[in-house]
């Protein structure tokens, strides 16, 4: 479960978005970063009481839905679905270009569709006959990212105390460019969500999944944290890097630290991909399940005991938007999409108190207090959205609404 919340949270937005963050707020930015876990935690704390409550198939929209009824878990599980396509589709791109590291040539047309094509068809073959082995793939990935990842973030912190850090332009900061680089931030410290999707999958969930969420947020906020500081320590213009990282190890390690950096994000996007791969079509099997969606997505496989038609469909639609979209705009949509539910699962904390008082192994500490500060983080990083560049978004949200007309009247 740890392994598989860390795999779900460490894909793509470490290896871009050190520099981004640089940009916004200079050698502040490590403390943003902090700052942006800390966030997280209120968030985290929220999902970590709802999710002790529950051993089915669902996650996030199984808790909204059993809070505030079908329409609301609707608009939840269809924002879900998009975040979690537009954060693996921008993981996708990401990987295509790590990989001109190695072939020059993998970002031109033909091949490009070539690796994206092959690269979803695999880990879809692979989720496709058995849930042991998308965890397997899991549990391998997220040890051999977070190994590499380390040693650029221990070595990093190693070279800083013997080492000045690097001087750079200072730059004046306000309210909005913090709350701007810990909008980006949530993108980097998000996906744990989708971890949660799988549950009726799990030994003991009620227990484990409290567990793996604070568990899992501590050791990413660690990695997220050194590897800023040594971003910012070592690169004088951290800021306008393409590859952030990869020119840090360069200057650590010289051009064998860029090499196993870029080898480390081929290999976090991957498993990145093959952690969603394997609990996101739980979600769409968990709506249909309910009578939520077409009964097809429920389909289990009668030899590999997985719901196939789920994880087929998932598949097509990374494909789609990793063609069709770029990094940069798929990351916005996940971002975005994810406040709204965040925002749901906190109000949800004081709901699911009053008709399930007995059901949860783990309380929030402070009765209300974390769950309306984590709404009102939601409400306030909302604030810094453009939403004119989000109508992907509202017709997200105009589907679920039209979904919920045809079918709120089956029980």
């Amino acid at each position: 479960m740890v392994a598989l919340m860390v795999n779900s949270i460490l894909g793509s937005g470490i290896f871009g978005l050190p520099s981004a963050i640089a940009a916004a707020l200079g050698n502040l930015s490590p403390w943003a970063v902090l700052l942006a876990g800390a966030a997280m935690a209120v968030i985290i704390s929220c999902y970590a009481e709802v999710a002790s409550q529950f051993t089915e198939a669902g996650g996030t929209y199984l808790y909204v839905r059993r809070a505030f009824g079908r329409l609301a878990g609707l608009q939840v599980g269809w924002l879900s679905l998009l975040s979690r396509l537009t954060a693996c589709a921008g993981g996708v791109n990401l990987l295509v270009v790590y990989l001109g590291e190695f072939w020059p040539e993998a970002a031109h047309p033909v091949p490009r569709f070539m690796v994206i094509t092959l690269l979803i068809g695999t880990l879809a073959v692979v989720n496709y006959r058995a849930v042991g082995a998308g965890a397997a793939v899991s549990n391998v990935s997220v040890v051999a990212k977070l190994l590499a990842l380390g040693i650029v973030g221990v070595v990093g912190m190693g070279y800083l105390i013997a080492h000045p850090t690097v001087r750079s332009a200072a730059l004046v900061t306000d309210l909005d460019g913090w709350l701007k680089a810990v909008l980006l931030l949530f993108f980097a410290y998000g996906g744990y969500e989708a971890a949660l999707n799988p549950m009726s999958e799990a030994t003991d969930p009620r227990r484990n999944a409290v567990f793996a969420l604070f568990v899992g947020l501590f050791i990413v906020t660690l990695l997220y944290t050194m590897l800023q500081f040594t971003v910012v320590g070592v690169l004088p213009d951290a800021a306008h890097s393409d590859r952030p990282l990869a020119d840090a190890a360069r200057v650590l390690m010289g051009p064998s630290g860029a090499v196993l950096i870029s080898a480390g994000a081929l290999i976090s996007v991957y498993g990145y991909l093959s952690a969603n791969m394997l609990t996101v079509p739980r979600s769409t099997f968990a709506l249909a399940e309910v009578g939520d969606f077409p009964a097809w997505f429920a389909a289990v496989h009668p030899r590999f005991h997985t719901p196939h038609v789920s994880i087929a469909v998932f598949a097509l639609l990374i494909w789609s938007f990793a063609l069709f979209g770029s990094f940069s705009w798929n990351i916005t949509l996940s971002a975005v999409a994810r406040l709204v539910y965040y925002g749901a699962v906190c109000a949800a904390v004081p709901v699911l108190r009053r008709r399930q008082p007995e059901a949860a192994t783990f309380r929030v500490p402070g009765g209300m207090i974390l769950p309306a500060l984590g709404i009102m983080i939601c409400g306030a990083l909302l604030t810094r959205v453009d939403f004119t560049k989000s109508l992907i978004l509202l017709a997200t949200i105009v589907v679920a609404l039209l979904n919920w007309l045809v079918v709120r009247n089956r029980t």
